[in-house]
């Protein structure tokens, strides 16, 4: 067989139209941050169903299973699908719609979860392998920092696993290709919040206040010198002021105003440093304009970086999933943040891209008219059997 002609495992073929159906579920019951609540009794029951040893609760509405092979003892490795949707309206109007106003799967974690549960239903049947598999669903990695959270409460105590692995569907690449690479795959995620004080005053009379406004316009401009001219070109980051607000009335220079935003790295270094730089700045244009600066400097995520060993065992998997001219070996690093961070901080591991077809029709991750596309289904649970057989194979 080859490359071009790689066909998705056969029984991911014939249990296509049932994970489908989890997946239609699923997103029509959207839940967001840590009340996953439906969706993590879903899971819970399914892989009951399957034979799995599981557990819930920890990070409130995280689920684990745990399946053994019988092929003797080895290697443990742990696979991770995320949970949450997102606080968007949905605009697509399909028949599988979300029946939570305000609550969608935009994000495709629908689609994360019914591969991961495929995968676990066609393991359980016939576990022939080596080791020990952990299959976890996590929940509240929008902004809130679910796989922190599983972590600090002993995610890996409890479920020793040598190796962690992750999968994102990616619109804009083909169904049926995959990428990976070691090293960064996704930026670090940090927010701030600046607070500029200064006198307010009557807006015919700006000369008897110290005016906030036009401070916080400089420190606009000023912020993004810092990566013009204080981070190395061959270095990488975004500041991205997305909030200004100050005052309430036409005719009146308000006393304060406010600025927040997001900053986005690969390297440690380079995250000291623009924190170091944006309090600077901040400071010093303020005074610069006769007010002051509070600033509060969050580091939400860190950045997602794929350990060498790991990602070639991942690519390996990829290649007999999609085969080796579907696998791009060098994708370009995204400034989009994955809390999947915390996970392979504590344990090796790799995080890859399935595709999921064209972006046509607004089909963006975080819009209103994304959908999952069915199609990749089949590969995404081919890949973490795969994968499995490669990182535990037999005794």
């Amino acid at each position: 067989m080859t490359d071009s002609n790689r066909s998705p495992h056969p029984r991911a073929t014939q249990l296509a139209d049932e994970f489908k159906s989890w997946r239609q579920h699923l997103h029509a019951h959207p839940e967001t941050a840590f009340e996953e609540t439906l969706t993590s009794a879903f899971i819970a029951e399914k892989l009951t169903s399957f034979g799995l040893e599981v557990s819930t609760g920890m990070a409130k509405t995280g689920v684990i299973a745990t399946l053994k092979g019988n092929k003797g003892d080895g290697k443990r490795i742990g696979l991770r699908a995320d949970m949450d949707a997102l606080d968007i309206h949905e605009m697509t109007n399909l028949p599988y719609a979300s029946k939570h106003p305000g609550k969608m799967h935009a994000c495709g974690h629908d689609g994360h979860m019914a591969m991961l549960l495929g995968a676990a239903k066609i393991l359980s049947e016939a576990p022939d392998f080596a080791g020990t598999v952990d299959f976890i669903f996590q929940p509240a990695e929008e902004n809130e920092g679910g796989g922190r959270e599983m972590v600090n409460e002993g995610l890996f105590d409890s479920h020793p696993v040598d190796a962690i692995f992750g999968m994102h569907n990616w619109p804009g690449r083909d169904v049926g290709t995959m990428a990976m690479k070691a090293g960064p795959m996704m930026a670090s995620y940090d927010v701030f919040e600046i607070n500029i004080d200064g006198k307010g005053c009557h807006a015919a009379m700006p000369h008897l206040g110290r005016d906030p406004i036009t401070a916080a316009g400089q420190v606009l401009l000023a912020l993004q010198t810092i990566t013009a001219r204080n981070v190395n070109p061959l270095e990488s980051a975004v500041i991205s002021p997305t909030q200004i607000s100050g005052g309430d009335t036409w005719n009146v220079i308000p006393d304060s105003a406010t600025i927040r935003g997001t900053v986005r790295t690969f390297s440690p270094v380079v995250q000291d440093l623009v924190e170091e730089r944006l309090k600077t700045v901040v400071n010093a244009t303020a005074e610069a304009f006769g007010c002051s600066a509070r600033v509060m400097y969050q580091r939400r995520y860190p950045a997602t970086i794929n350990s060498e060993a790991e990602t070639a065992i991942a690519q390996a998997a990829a290649h007999r999933t999609v085969g080796e001219d579907k696998v791009d070996p060098n994708p370009e690093s995204s400034m989009a943040s994955e809390d999947f961070a915390f996970m392979l901080n504590a344990k090796p591991g790799s995080y890859v891209l399935l595709g999921n077809g064209p972006t046509d029709g607004n089909c963006l991750l975080h819009n209103a008219a994304y959908n999952f596309n069915d199609d990749a289904i089949p590969y995404g649970v081919t890949y973490w059997i795969t994968l499995v057989d490669e990182y535990l194979g037999s005794a």
